[in-house]
């Protein structure tokens, strides 16, 4: 395909511990092991208490990244489109209710069942923000993240207007966790755009690729790794903030990649 070219306006993110983008520089700029905080979670200010207090954690962290990113971009969430990506959805959910299907079917809730659903996050956010633009939810396994990008990238030139991407995942728990592993939850969002703007942090150049990717988590991250949306995303997102020019391949799937060229 032609290359596609998006800025970036904005960055948010967020896993235990490291709470911020800029907490997430400081760490990649340290050099030292990352540390994790496993009783960490985010409070989201886009949602309102009740929403915080009863929402799933996959919601609780997309939440927060996003309005991270929105926030850095000054761009008002209810003004934006949506792609939201998980490779697993909520896997901590999808756990519980097959515990409980298996003890006893007649317990099975219907709130967990409504959170259990992979466009939870993107329906919470919406509501939250009073956003009546579209929201798209996406999975592609293990190519889930670059699957999002190329989707808001080509929203961002069909409808020549910003994006917001938020990619997302929790930790497994129980059975669950031995098909689809993940240690830690993790979620970075981007507010993409076509014009260049004074609050741009960057651009990015998309291509697909017909070989399989090869970038690997820098050392001091390496536990991030352990999470499946960081193992796709974390080689851009240190690439990004090390403003260095390069080019990042992306798992796509089936032995194929995502080409994104960083210009700062």
């Amino acid at each position: 395909m032609d290359a596609l070219l998006v800025q970036i306006d904005g960055i948010g993110f967020w896993t235990p511990g490291v709470p911020d983008w800029a907490a997430f520089k400081r760490a990649l700029e340290s050099g030292e092991i990352l540390a994790i905080d496993a009783t960490a979670r985010p409070s989201p200010a886009a949602l309102p208490p009740a929403e915080r207090r009863r929402a799933p954690e996959s919601v609780l962290i997309a939440s927060e990244a996003a309005g991270q990113a929105c926030a850095m971009a000054a761009r008002d969430p209810a003004t934006l489109a949506g792609i939201f990506t998980s490779t697993h959805g909520d896997l901590s959910i999808t756990d519980a209710m097959c515990a409980t299907l298996a003890a006893d079917p007649r317990e099975l809730s219907p709130t967990r069942f409504h959170n259990s659903v992979h466009n939870a996050p993107a329906g919470y956010w919406t509501v939250a923000a009073q956003c009546h633009k579209s929201a798209t939810a996406i999975s592609a396994a293990h190519g889930s993240f670059a699957a999002a990008l190329i989707e808001a990238a080509v929203e961002v030139h069909a409808e020549g207007e910003p994006v917001l991407l938020v990619a997302y995942d929790i930790a497994a728990r129980g059975p669950v966790a031995e098909v689809a592993p993940s240690a830690l939850s993790f979620a970075v969002a981007f507010v993409l755009s076509l014009a260049r703007e004074a609050s741009t942090l960057l651009r990015l150049s998309l291509r697909s690729s017909a070989r399989a990717a090869n970038d690997d988590v820098p050392s001091s991250l390496a536990r991030l790794a352990s999470n499946p949306m960081a193992a796709q995303a974390v080689p851009l997102l240190a690439a990004i903030a090390a403003r260095r020019r390069t080019t990042i391949e992306l798992p796509a799937g089936d032995g194929t990649s995502l080409d994104v060229e960083v210009t700062p």
